[in-house]
């Protein structure tokens, strides 16, 4: 039986924080450093990388901050896009949102359960393969584990926001507990100094690592081409540190929004740079550069835990793993479908996405979402799925910031709860910044980026086609 009524305020704050510290932690940080290794070769710009990436999303999180208070409305970036430049902007959103932004995300950190799940359970892993070759398209038992963690999540939370908080609570303090412990471990149990001490003498070193059989050889990187380095290794850090925003899709189930939507943004983004920068540190103290970046299948953490804790340690960092990748899915799960409730009630998405059933939650968004999500599980590699996300995510962070100093000429008398921390300096800094590392990607990861900005130009003749059948609302 649906029900129409409004969402209800029953989130608080501490919610509002977890949501953010869930959505952001899932399984990058224990893979993709092996990657960036590759790809500066040293100590010191390992860190950095990490470093300029939380400064970057702890930025965005501060300037979202007022449009969260101006705005306290489910859909979020969506509605932020809206009011700044109009319908269609945040139907390019909500429509490159639905088709890769979040469910791409969601089939991203479902198959990173899956692999690791694969540790304890060899049958429910990649090697297993249930359909087709592994020369061509084929299915195997982790992707189909994959999706039905997928799905299991989005039952949940048709059962009502409770159910999802409640998963949300337990997953994020067992994986910050976690991550902590293994941290601290990390220090204290590993003794030998002269890793750390080898790994920053030569810290500024920049090289590109080629690791071929086993073999490592170096490339020393010229200024122009550190930079470009830096630039494409954050991407990894970036799609670790992304999805901060998901808190303000569920505005509307927030008490107080305005003034806990931005504090949520803050804590949660500024605890997650705090650990991913600790971590690094970690692995670190117990890793050379060079066994970082040769990590077999890029597991890091799985390195790391087997030099900390022995032979149990590939059992410890797997367990985490997948507690952190389900409680990370919980909160884009959760989260992702108020969007498209928002959009379906502009008259820009399909109309049945706007009924809330009797939980108060829009179970049919839900289950769109859940569909299309599974389907992306079948379509890929884990990095193939990071490449194309996170250029498609910087384009619209860039854009939605970038409303800000528009709001602030349009509608200057608009109540503003929380104003845009170092406003004009730091928001202006984050959009050169991304707008350098969008061009960057664009020139030296075509492979993917190009299809994501073609998806995003793919939804304007959608909009336009809505506009002529009378699909959307007047404001």
């Amino acid at each position: 039986m649906e029900n129409n009524s409004s969402f209800k305020r029953s989130l608080t704050l501490l919610d509002g924080a977890l949501l953010v510290i869930g959505s952001m932690i899932g399984s990058g940080i224990f893979i993709v450093s092996a990657d960036i290794s590759r790809t500066v070769g040293s100590a010191g710009w390992l860190v950095v990388v990490w470093l300029i990436s939380g400064f970057i999303t702890l930025s965005a999180a501060l300037s979202y901050g007022e449009l969260s208070g101006m705005f306290p409305k489910a859909g979020g970036q969506y509605v932020y896009l809206r009011e700044a430049f109009g319908k269609m902007y945040g139907f390019l959103y909500g429509w490159s949102f639905f088709a890769v932004i979040q469910t791409g995300t969601i089939a991203a950190v479902g198959v990173a359960f899956a692999k690791f799940t694969g540790y304890l359970v060899p049958s429910l892993g990649e090697e297993n393969i249930l359909i087709g070759q592994a020369s061509g398209f084929h299915i195997t038992a982790a992707q189909l584990l994959g999706i039905g963690i997928i799905v299991l999540l989005t039952f949940i939370n048709t059962r009502g926001v409770r159910s999802g908080k409640w998963i949300q609570f337990f997953f994020t303090f067992a994986k910050i507990a976690a991550m902590a412990s293994l941290i601290v471990f990390g220090f204290l149990m590993v003794k030998d100094h002269s890793i750390w001490q080898g790994n920053w003498s030569n810290a500024w070193m920049a090289k590109k690592m080629t690791i071929s059989k086993d073999v490592i050889s170096h490339e020393s990187l010229s200024s122009m081409a550190l930079v470009v380095g830096l630039c494409v290794a954050m991407v990894g850090a970036l799609f670790s540190s992304d999805a901060w925003n998901n808190v303000t899709f569920i505005a509307a189930e927030i008490k107080r929004p305005e003034r806990n939507i931005g504090l949520s943004l803050f804590i949660g983004t500024f605890v997650v740079t705090l650990l991913y920068v600790s971590m690094n540190l970690m692995y670190l103290n117990v890793m050379t550069v060079s066994e970082i970046a040769n990590a077999p299948s890029d597991r890091v953490a799985v390195v790391a835990s087997l030099k900390i804790f022995g032979s149990i340690g590939t059992t410890i960092i797997a367990l985490m793993i997948m507690v952190s990748t389900f409680g990370c899915n919980n909160g884009l799960i959760l989260s992702g479908a108020r969007v498209y409730y928002t959009m379906a009630n502009d008259g820009l998405f399909l109309p049945a996405a706007k009924k809330l059933n009797s939980k108060g939650v829009p179970a049919v968004a839900l289950w769109m979402q859940c569909v299309w999500a599974s389907v992306l599980c079948l379509s890929g590699k884990y990095g193939d799925l990071l490449d194309f996300i996170i250029f498609t995510v910087l384009l619209f962070y860039i854009l939605t910031i970038a409303g800000i100093f528009k709001l602030r000429r349009t509608m200057p008398d608009m109540p503003r709860p929380y104003k845009a921390f170092g406003y004009p300096v730091i928001p202006l800094i984050y959009i050169i910044l991304a707008s350098f590392i969008c061009i960057i990607l664009l020139l030296f990861k075509q492979t993917y980026t190009w299809p994501g900005l073609i998806v995003v130009l793919l939804g304007i003749p959608v909009y336009y086609y809505l506009q002529k059948r009378g699909g959307t609302t007047n404001e």
